[in-house]
């Protein structure tokens, strides 16, 4: 066998490395080429979100040797621990900071406005002396998120984004506290501060939206019990913690109680609420030979469960990998941002040294040539740029909050605006996932019926009768007087009335969504439950495909269940579908060229919400699915899906039109600046007002969402 194919025989080892310092998609396309030329390297994907990279690599490469692969490019790494541990937040590092700037730079404006205004002599030089004593060390601290990357990245013998910040701000302070020690006209110690508090602003709603967007997964994961009762060979119980649970220990699952991993049950009789699992809310019978997974909640009654499956290998841990694999950042914006990262460092850099060279030859004095080209370096910041996409985000996703709809990843917006096809889950998103007897049914039980069944329906827990209870309460049946009443867990509740024997049972029809009330000498009635659609929901799917947008069903729910639904809504639909068919079938839409919204409440729709090009749960999902999707919705109302499509389609116009300002601004004002008709104080107030123009053309969102 040749070398080559030993190697390709060898089992590929994947591990995760928590990245802290990577914030933006320069930084995320570095560390993904970076790591692809180390040797045995097969793959690097950055989840920019989550500040992680998951490496592909034979076993012969240590972790050592990646991290020092990250060293040499000046990101500080180490393995994840767990898979829970993330990254620490990216937002609160950047508080301070931000805070600092801001009350500097007001303080140091006040200053500013007397010079504007005519102070000389004494007068001048004190405010210039107060603003050096508020703005150096204010621009020292506030400037240290940008200070730290630049350094990182030069003493590996690289640039960044970072670099011609930094150099201009510390040249931009430099020359003012020159000025003012030497009794100058001028200081720039405001456009300093004003530059850093938009760079921080900018930065940190970016970061706040990378923070939202990484929860998902860690959710998940804290779906399985910590720990379960394991019966022991001599038949004591001992509590152990789930990481140390292994293949073939028996668990004990009490009433009320999730599963600590996958398994099998050996002895026991119950229900099973996998609703976390599939969606659905009905509970599954189960018993001797069922094959149960971690996460699932044990609804009646105790059972043992053979373990088969811990930790990385249970079902709940591999939706948790679907989901991660597919939260990988896929913003075009992004893209355009990887490619600009590799020439705008070495650009300004260029720009401004020539603009140094070319004013000392034709003549000019130092002093001069340093003022041109620090206004060069200040006024083709990126800030405008870097404020295009956030500000819109943000602005649009404060508009939509006061309508009850959360997005909790602003880049969600981006690519909800491209959606031409919807997948819609049906118990939980289509419907309210509350069953409530049908009215039919309810309507075919005679009033001794009916007071029984309220009686019998009082003395459980069971989703299904608390539902029953609520509904014939609600219709003014007064509950029959009952004795002997007992729950059987499995069989139901079974009491006397009148001296007849009287049960709450399941029903014998397999599949059906029913209850069945036995009562002795009469027909068993059959009580069907019905799932009601969501309000507005047929109206909601029309707006959709007025926006050009194809919707079709897509649910873990049996055959019979669905078509009632599609029925009710004219949609195709796909039933009985797993998560991975979810994945998979969203991965052909996309495969056929559609970008695919995905709407769903379970913790079995999470990696479908992931792997969509955007995704939406309603507020009454699970945990798991709140935090995979992309936006919540926090009313019962589907009109909520189409009002945030349109409005993800007006910030996408904003933000287009945010470049545009943002890139004529440089158009326009980096010539003056090389020309000599800018100075680095109107530098930086050009690219506040560029800044400013920005965030004002973002606000025109809060009218466009009413």
């Amino acid at each position: 066998m040749t070398a080559v194919a030993t190697a390709v025989s060898q089992v590929l080892n994947e591990t995760v490395l928590i990245v802290p310092g990577m914030h933006c998609a320069g930084c995320m396309a570095k560390v993904e080429r970076g790591l692809a030329q180390v040797p045995g390297v097969v793959g690097a994907r950055v989840n920019l979100s989550a500040r992680q990279v998951r490496v592909t690599h034979y076993p012969a490469v240590t972790i050592p040797e990646l991290t020092g692969a990250l060293e040499v490019l000046g990101f500080a790494s180490q393995p994840r621990l767990g898979e829970t541990q993330a990254a620490p937040s990216a937002v609160k590092p950047l508080l301070a900071p931000l805070a600092v700037a801001g009350f500097a730079a007001m303080n140091v404006m006040l200053m500013s406005v007397s010079i504007w205004s005519g102070a000389e002599g004494a007068t001048r030089e004190l405010f210039h002396w107060i603003s050096a004593l508020i703005g150096v060390p204010a621009t020292a601290y506030a400037g240290r998120p940008f200070f730290r990357s630049a350094w990182s990245a030069l003493r590996k013998g690289r640039t960044n984004m970072d670099v011609p910040i930094s150099i201009g701000i510390t040249l931009a302070t430099a020359l003012s506290l020159y000025e003012t020690v030497t009794g100058g006209r001028t200081a720039w110690f405001d456009g300093t501060l004003m530059l850093l508090l938009f760079l921080l602003a900018g930065r940190a709603l970016d970061a706040a939206m990378r923070d939202r967007a990484r929860a998902g997964v860690e959710a998940l994961l804290h779906q399985a019990a910590s720990g379960t009762m394991v019966v022991t060979v001599d038949g004591t119980l001992n509590w152990v913690a789930a990481p140390d649970l292994v293949s073939g220990m028996c668990m004990r699952v009490a009433a009320g109680e999730r599963l600590a991993a996958d398994g099998e049950i050996v002895s026991g009789k119950t229900a099973l609420d996998q609703s976390l699992l599939t969606g659905e809310s009905a509970p599954v019978p189960a018993q001797v030979g069922t094959a149960v997974h971690a996460g699932t909640l044990n609804l009646d009654a105790p059972i043992d469960v053979c373990v088969t499956a811990t930790g990385r290998d249970t079902s709940l841990a591999e939706i948790a990998r679907l989901m991660e694999a597919a939260g990988q950042s896929r913003s075009a914006y992004v893209r355009i941002a990887d490619r600009a990262s590799r020439y705008y460092a070495p650009a300004v850099h260029t720009l401004a040294l020539a603009s140094f060279l070319g004013w000392m030859l034709a003549g000019a004095s130092f002093y001069q040539s340093i003022v041109i080209a620090i206004a060069v370096l200040i006024i083709t910041c990126p800030c405008a740029i870097g404020l295009a996409v956030p500000v819109a985000q943000v602005v649009a996703c404060g508009a939509l909050m006061r309508k009850g709809i959360m997005v909790k990843d602003g880049s969600a917006l981006e690519r909800l605006a491209r959606i031409d096809r919807a997948v819609i889950d049906k118990t939980g998103s289509l419907t309210l996932g509350q069953p409530t007897p049908d009215a039919t049914a309810l309507a075919a039980l005679s009033p001794e019926q009916a007071a029984v069944a309220l009686g019998l329906a009082s003395y459980s827990r069971h989703p299904l009768s608390r539902a029953l209870s609520r509904a014939l309460a609600e219709a003014d049946v007064q509950a029959a007087v009952l004795e002997d009443a007992s729950e059987q867990p499995g069989r139901g509740v079974h009491a006397r009335w009148n001296g007849r024997i009287v049960a709450l049972r399941r029903p014998d029809v397999a599949g059906a969504v029913a209850v069945a009330l036995d009562m002795e000498g009469e027909p068993v009635r059959l009580i069907t439950f019905v799932d009601r659609l969501r309000p507005d929901a047929v109206q909601a799917l029309a707006h959709l495909k007025s926006q050009g947008i194809a919707s079709s069903i897509l649910s873990g729910d049996n055959a019979a269940a669905v078509a009632h639904i599609a029925r009710a809504t004219g949609l195709t639909g796909q039933s009985s579908a797993s998560p991975r068919d979810k994945t998979e079938a969203i991965a052909r839409l996309q495969g056929a060229g559609h970008h695919v919204l995905m709407i769903g409440d379970g913790l079995n729709d999470g990696p479908a919400l992931a792997a969509a090009d955007a995704s939406i749960a309603p507020g009454t999902a699970s945990d798991v699915g709140r935090q995979a999707a992309d936006i919540v919705f926090l009313g019962d109302s589907l009109m909520a899906l189409p009002c945030a499509v349109d409005t993800a389609r007006r910030t996408m116009q904003v933000v287009r039109q945010n470049f545009l300002l943002a890139i004529g601004y440089n158009v326009l004002a980096v010539p003056l600046a090389i020309l000599g008709y800018v100075t680095p104080l109107i530098a930086a107030v050009a690219m506040a007002t560029s800044s400013i123009l920005v965030i004002a053309n973002s606000l025109r969102l809060v009218r466009a969402a009413r």
